[in-house]
Order: C-alpha cells, then sequence, then structure tokens
C-alpha cells in the first residue's frame, strides 16, 4: 500500500476513495471498505483512503478525546489488509481544521487524490466549522466529473456499530461484544522491550510490551492470545494498566505471561488479543496477596481456554 503524507502530490492514478478516522476498523469500516474495493475493480481505480492524524477530537478537545482504538500504524496495516491501495494521511492542525469546504475539494480530492468516486458514510461532514456535506458533495461531482454514493450504518442487535460502541464494550469489559463490532478479538500491537524483571520475582515471568497508547481503552487483567512468534499462536494472560501494586506509574504498560514457554523474545513484535476479562486492576495490601491473586488469574485463564 502506498502512503501519502499529506496532499502535495497527486496519486499516480484516478481513485474510488473514501474518507474518515477508521479508528480500530471495524464492522462499519469494513463494509464501507468492502465496497469501496468492489467499485475500484470495476471502475479500474485506485482504491484510496483518506483519514487524518491525529483525530480531530484529539486536537479541538484533547482533554475530553476518546481513547484511541488503534495507532496510526494499526489503522494503516488494517486498511492494507482491506484492500485499500492508498493511504492519505492528512496532518490535522490548526491550517487544515480552518480549510474551507471547496478548498478541502478542489485540492485534496480532485487535485491530490483525482478522485472519480466517492464513498461517504451517511453523516459525513467535512471542512471549516463541518460547513460541507453530502449535497455539497453531490454539486462538486457534477462540476468536477466525480460520481459519489453513501453508505448505511451497520446493525448488530439494534447497535449502530461505530468506533464509539467499541469503546463502550472495551471500557465495561464486554470483550465479546467488542469482537463483534470489530470483526475480531481487540488487538494491540507492540515490540518486547527489557523490563524491570519484577514478573520472575513474583514467580511468573512477562514480557514487557512497549505500546504507543497512552490513554488506552482498556485496563485490567485479561485472558490473551499473542501472535508474532514462531509456533503460535501462544496462550496467557495480559496485564495492561499502571501497576498500583508495584509502582504506579503514569505511562500504561502492557505486561503478558505465555503459559508453557521459555524462550528470548526481546525485540519482537507481538500482537496481543484480548479474548475476556478477568477483572479490573488493583492495589494489594501486600506482595503476598498479589502472588495469590496471580495464581487465581493464571487458573482462571487455563480453565477459560478448556471450556
Amino acid at each position: 500500500m502506498l502512503v501519502f503524507r499529506g496532499y502535495s502530490r497527486p496519486a499516480p492514478q484516478a481513485t474510488a476513495l473514501t474518507i474518515g478516522n477508521f479508528d480500530g476498523v471495524h464492522l462499519g469500516h469494513r463494509a464501507l471498505l468492502a465496497r469501496l474495493k468492489a467499485v475500484a475493480q470495476r471502475e479500474q481505480l485506485l482504491p484510496a483512503a483518506l483519514t487524518f492524524e491525529p483525530h480531530p477530537r484529539e486536537f479541538f478537545a484533547p482533554e475530553s478525546a476518546p481513547a484511541r482504538l488503534s495507532t496510526l500504524r494499526e489503522k494503516l496495516e488494517m486498511l492494507a489488509e482491506e484492500g485499500v491501495g492508498l493511504a492519505c494521511v492528512c496532518h490535522f492542525n490548526t491550517g487544515f481544521a480552518h480549510l474551507e469546504a471547496e478548498e478541502f475539494i478542489e485540492r485534496l480530492l480532485v487535485g491530490c487524490l483525482r478522485v472519480k468516486h466517492l464513498i461517504v458514510g451517511d453523516d459525513f461532514r467535512f471542512g471549516s466549522k463541518r460547513r460541507g456535506n453530502f449535497s455539497m458533495l453531490q454539486e462538486a461531482g457534477r462540476h468536477h466529473g466525480f460520481t459519489l454514493e453513501s453508505v448505511t450504518s451497520v446493525m448488530i442487535d439494534g447497535v449502530r456499530v461505530s468506533s464509539s460502541a467499541v469503546r463502550a464494550a472495551l471500557a465495561e469489559g464486554r470483550m465479546e461484544d467488542a469482537a463483534r463490532f470489530l470483526g475480531r478479538p481487540y488487538v494491540i500491537d507492540g515490540r518486547v522491550v527489557q523490563g524491570r524483571q519484577l514478573g520472575r520475582l513474583l514467580g511468573v515471568p512477562t514480557a514487557n510490551i512497549r505500546i504507543k497508547h497512552t490513554n488506552p481503552p482498556l485496563v485490567g487483567v485479561y485472558v490473551a492470545e499473542v501472535h508474532g512468534l514462531a509456533n503460535g499462536p501462544h496462550r496467557g494472560v495480559a496485564n495492561i494498566g499502571f501497576r498500583p501494586s508495584i509502582d504506579r506509574g503514569t505511562n500504561p504498560i502492557l505486561e503478558i505471561h505465555l503459559f508453557d514457554f521459555d524462550g528470548d523474545i526481546y525485540g519482537a513484535h507481538l500482537s496481543v488479543r484480548f479474548l475476556h476479562k478477568l477483572r479490573d486492576e488493583k492495589k494489594f495490601p501486600d506482595i503476598d496477596a498479589l502472588k495469590s491473586q496471580i495464581s487465581q488469574d493464571l487458573e482462571s485463564a487455563r480453565q477459560y481456554f478448556t471450556h
């Protein structure tokens, strides 16, 4: 997949284009991307996606911005898996936020992305003060020579599939619901780094995984499955959070204990799939109480896989 940073150069060919934040690339996004790929194949166009970094809500209200479901790297990897051939990542800053809707169309859609068919969600707005809408795109399409369609929301059991719905399910520990909305278990990727060896002192060695999520959408102890190692996937227990019984840091840490595994995996890039929530993080009165709880967590996770 070709990745553009900004919109200073034209796409190598005319595109079928869709636009969105694509946080988490859930089933609603995937339905839209499937339609994009089908149109691109039919019309012999390049399937392209326009997305933003950071999330616009992180720019306008960073103190109340939602937790990220996926990092930019994770999002781009998932877009590529769904058949996107060109991803245009626009830096959402003051200048971009004040871009007029007409300029958005002329510079990005027509000038950079050479759009011939545009697919957007049924609630898409764009440009300064969100003035741009579907009817404006229809008029622009007649003028610039591109066609336009909207896609409706995907519903599951009466719930509109959205990034917000996924975040709510993760925050409430409803991992099965989150997986249904995503079409797969929730995943965080990261590289194994040197830790403080505290897991070994507790009798449970863990791999410490560097993550870029400063505000993760889930915190606690989870049954997990790890991909990225030989002879995998490997099962285990993951803890993501701030370790209140150890040092109560300010940055979240992801640790994973793998069942029946003994190997040097420093530097490996792993994907951790969160399958089931065991409990919230909590502060224990002493190390013995923490060890006892860890033992219960491991047994509960093994029973999960058995059943």
